[in-house]
């Protein structure tokens, strides 16, 4: 039964998440809120979708550039280099940018007659960033079950695991990760350096999956 929502960014989770619940998905969604690699997640978000035969939606956020501060809307070069652990990566965080972007397919959800929004944060995602965090993602679910008719729900089935987790997830559904994007820079190709880079890389060498990435 077709009852939810996804948003799906392109990267190696959202993509995931998008095979593993595709029999459920109505509709994935999209946000280019001017970050440095939009260009380059959504094409792959709207490429699995078509093969999913899923309906695939970009919605365009370019206010939050002029109005929010982060390094992933101030150009490759703002972007810190190291690990996720390392606390230079907070200055990625886009304030409040998944209670926006759930809010908002809340809205869809309804207006489609679906049931469900899903999510792909997991469980590296908590040190860095609040809006991923299990505290946040039952708030939210209560605040949109409570301020829609049919009591719209947030599913984050990734929530406690980790993205080696969802990478051997991926190699049991068969994912073609190389059609996926990770790196914060945005550049041509994987700049190899930046936390999402470096997650990916640990993610499938975890996941036993041969990184076929290109970086610099």
């Amino acid at each position: 039964m077709k009852d939810s929502i996804i948003i799906v960014s392109g990267g190696m989770d959202s993509v995931t998440l998008l095979y593993d619940y595709k029999d459920r998905i109505a509709i994935g969604v999209s946000f280019d809120y001017g970050s440095n690699h939009n260009a380059k997640e959504i094409p792959f978000a709207r490429w699995h979708c078509e093969q999913l035969g899923i309906e695939h939606i970009t919605i365009d956020l370019a206010f939050m550039p002029k109005y929010f501060k982060s390094s992933l809307l101030e150009g490759a070069d703002a972007i810190p280099e190291g690990h996720y652990a390392d606390e230079n990566m907070k200055s990625t965080v886009v304030p409040f940018r998944n209670g926006i972007m759930l809010s908002i397919a809340a809205g869809i959800a309804e207006s489609r007659g679906l049931k469900y929004v899903m999510m792909a944060n997991h469980g590296g995602d908590h040190t860095i960033y609040p809006d991923c965090r299990p505290e946040f993602v039952e708030a939210m679910s209560e605040a949109t079950k409570a301020g829609t008719f049919p009591g719209i729900e947030i599913l984050a089935p990734y929530t406690d695991i980790t993205k080696a987790d969802i990478a051997m997830r991926g190699k049991a559904l068969g994912i073609d990760y190389s059609k996926t994007w990770s790196c914060y820079k945005g550049g041509d190709v994987h700049c190899g350096k930046c936390g999402t880079c470096m997650e990916r890389k640990e993610a499938l060498r975890d996941a036993g999956i041969a990184d076929t990435t290109i970086y610099e």
